[in-house]
């Protein structure tokens, strides 16, 4: 072999075991690396080697010059052509994708650079990318369309203009001089640039499926231009990109059809779906909960349909979770709420108002990802953080959350059985029911390996069945311990000011599982319980000192679960390490809703252990009035009243309740809040229902802001 051959490739020099893992799998790279310890690795030569005319042209079969070709002792020969990824190589051995073969290229390679005269230029086996230009940080939206297509396809690049135009939302996180990895997260998967430079563009590691990997890789592409064009002293770490405010991404211009925050937010807002859904909407708040027949229903998915069909996927779940409300109040179930009904109805207005206007929010943020709704995964490793059980008389809900570390984020895996009559079952007595191939008590505590998971936007996963030994479920040991950050909490202080700085849940994205984290805790505090709420508190810190409150509550669906959980957080089970949790900020700081704990003895998921006998936990002091959060509930609860019985159908006793409701707020201080009230009970009785529905709207939406923006500073 020659040195040029070893060191023509400076992307493949930068491919590291993990990367190489990422790309196949660990086994082709555990045997790829065996064979070449065995003396069995690939004899290298480019083309350039072949050049027997001294045209400076190489002789080979046409994959270009300075393709790089490997001819292994059995005689399989493998090339790749310059600038490309390990998936654009070709292999005589007949394996379909990126096969031993490839990897063995890359890793021979790797040994070549390494042995030659200038190892120290040109970098070792698994190196980052050598010192120079390369090492620099660099930005994969420097990538123009025309280098882009020949690095993924021209194919993938037409399938990503499609998303383009409809727009969609990208987390960055931009190169630096330390981490010259760039990565984009998109809303279904992510894209990892490891490689620096325009040649490493086809050694993009990402989650999804090899038929959306092109794809991807140009979405991930285009919003690093995006963020380029929009500050290129500082990008942003967030861009909407594309959209009605867009060109659709022309190629061969370099234009991404990039967007500021607020770019083609209009057109989006003002979708005739948008609007013929807020108007069934407003005929539901008219009839009223108690008064709507099937009718309604059936045009309510039929638009739930059509804004899935747009990719408007929040407002689409919003539409989804009023059609269950209707769905449980029909059939008497224990689901519905007349509170959570009256939310879900101002959730879609506020939505609908928000992204009409000029906002730090992207349009795509509040109305959904331009992403189409279900994204195939490649090969994913999640992190089970443990489970959580709900349900009613006739069903049991089990729901598994997970870190997906690619993304840094958390998902949710839902399973719910019916029940037949007499069956109540518990977390314990469900833990053996199987989800996803395994036990649903050894499934909480695990680490899953998949190549049949799906995701949504909406951060809720599905494991395919039926895919011989696609799914691997192996015990969660230490894994909790490597969890990158956000998904991993170290620092309480940091993750309650980001918190306190998100804007009010009604506008915010519809992720399933954006508030459950690991936690890692230095020292637990005493516990209380109030046995009048059915609560156990505990206070934990970090190792700064800072401290959190964990806080849970009986479980009626698993009996047991606080007693478990004072098992673990009093010692019994050995020192807590980690927990998993909801997160969610006060005043006060953070307030832990635990789902897992690991201690010395391993993960414990309380809702789906047998209890060990009751323990003695001393008595909480009683927590002190809050005349403010009383008022702000009872005037919500006036209002639901309303929304349940309908404007049209609304009594003087539901009237008297709204005025009593005004004058609780005004009595407290909340006079813009009681005036609000007052207004919708005005407009109400001086112009009529129809008249009173955006009246009860505005109410609406500030009172549940109000209650909000309370609960963070108390």
């Amino acid at each position: 072999m020659t040195a040029g051959a070893a060191t023509a490739r400076p992307d493949l020099l930068a491919l590291d075991s993990g990367t190489l893992i990422s790309l196949a799998n660990r086994g082709l790279v555990k045997r790829a690396a065996k064979e070449l310890d065995a003396g069995a690795g690939a004899v290298l030569s480019t083309d350039a080697d072949r050049d027997g005319d001294g045209d400076g042209h190489g002789d080979g079969d046409g994959d270009g010059p300075g393709t790089l070709r490997g001819r292994f002792p059995d005689g399989t020969e493998v090339s790749l052509p310059p600038g490309a990824g390990l998936d654009r190589g070709s292999c005589t051995c007949g394996a379909p994708g990126i096969c031993r073969h490839l990897i063995g290229l890359v890793l021979a390679c790797q040994r070549a650079a390494t042995e030659a005269p200038d190892a120290s230029a040109a970098g070792g086996t698994g190196s980052a990318a050598p010192d120079g230009p390369a090492a620099e940080p660099w930005s994969p939206g420097s990538l123009d369309d025309e280098a882009l297509s020949a690095a993924v396809g021209a194919r993938a690049v037409t399938a990503a203009r499609r998303t383009l135009a409809r727009g969609y939302t990208a987390r960055l996180h931009h190169p630096t001089a330390g981490a010259p990895a760039a990565r984009a997260e998109l809303p279904t998967c992510t894209v990892r640039f490891p490689v620096p430079g325009p040649d490493g563009i086809g050694h993009a590691v990402t989650d999804a499926t090899d038929a959306r990997r092109g794809e991807v890789i140009a979405l991930a592409v285009w919003a690093f231009r995006a963020a380029v064009e929009a500050d290129p002293a500082d990008p942003p770490a967030q861009v909407d990109v594309g959209g009605s405010g867009g060109n659709g991404g022309n190629g061969g211009n370099g234009s991404s059809g990039a967007r500021g925050a607020s770019g083609g937010r209009a057109g989006a807002a003002g979708s005739p779906e948008l609007s013929a859904a807020a108007a069934l909407l407003d005929d539901l708040l008219l009839d009223g909960a108690a008064h709507t027949g099937p009718v309604p229903a059936t045009a309510l998915r039929r638009a739930r349909d059509e804004l899935s069909a747009r990719s408007l996927h929040w407002p689409a779940g919003t539409l989804a979770e009023v059609i269950e409300q209707l769905d449980d109040h029909a059939a008497r179930g224990a689901r519905y709420r007349a509170e959570r009904f009256a939310a879900l109805i101002t959730e879609f207005h506020a939505r609908l108002r928000a992204a009409g206007r000029t906002s730090q929010l992207a349009a795509s943020q509040i109305l959904g990802s331009g992403e189409r709704g279900d994204t195939a995964l490649r090969r994913v490793r999640l992190t089970a953080l443990g489970c959580r059980i709900s349900g009613t008389p006739r069903d049991r809900t089990a729901e598994v959350f997970l870190a997906h570390d690619n993304a840094r984020t958390g998902l949710v895996l839902r399973r719910r059985w019916s029940l037949a009559p007499g069956q109540e079952p518990t977390g314990p007595e469900l833990a053996a029911r199987r989800v996803a191939g395994a036990p649903l008590g050894a499934l909480a505590r695990a680490n899953l390996v998949s190549e049949s998971a799906s995701r949504t936007p909406g951060l809720s996963v599905t494991i395919g069945a039926g895919r011989l030994a696609s799914t691997s479920v192996t015990p969660v040991g230490s894994a909790w311990s490597g969890l990158p950050e956000p998904m991993l909490l170290r620092d309480f202080e940091a993750h309650a000011r980001a918190l306190d700085g998100l804007p009010p849940y009604l506008v915010r994205p519809r992720t399933e599982a954006g508030s459950v984290h690991v936690v890692e805790v230095r020292e637990v505090g005493p516990l209380g319980y109030d046995p009048a709420e059915q609560r156990l508190e505990a206070t934990v810190r970090d190792a700064q000192g800072a401290a959190a409150t964990v806080c849970a509550t009986h479980n009626p669906y698993s009996p047991g679960t606080l007693d478990v959980l004072a098992a673990c957080l009093d010692g019994s089970r050995g020192e807590v390490r980690f927990l998993s949790a909801f997160v969610r900020v006060t005043g006060g700081g953070l307030v832990l809703d635990p789902l897992a704990v690991m201690t010395a003895e391993g993960v414990t998921v309380p809702d789906l252990s047998p209890a060990a006998g009751s323990r003695l936990v001393p008595n909480l002091l009683p927590r002190p009035r809050d005349p403010i959060a009383e008022a702000l509930d009872g005037a919500l609860a006036a209002l639901a009243v309303a929304a349940d019985r309908g404007l049209r159908n609304l009594g003087e006793g539901a009237r008297t309740g709204l005025e009593d409701a005004a004058t609780g707020l005004a009595r407290t201080g909340l006079s813009v809040a009681a005036g609000l009230v007052r207004d919708f009970l005005g407009t109400l009785r001086e112009e009529g229902p129809a008249a009173a529905v955006r009246a009860w709207v505005d109410a609406q939406i500030h009172l549940l802001s109000a209650v909000e923006l309370h609960a963070r500073a108390t």
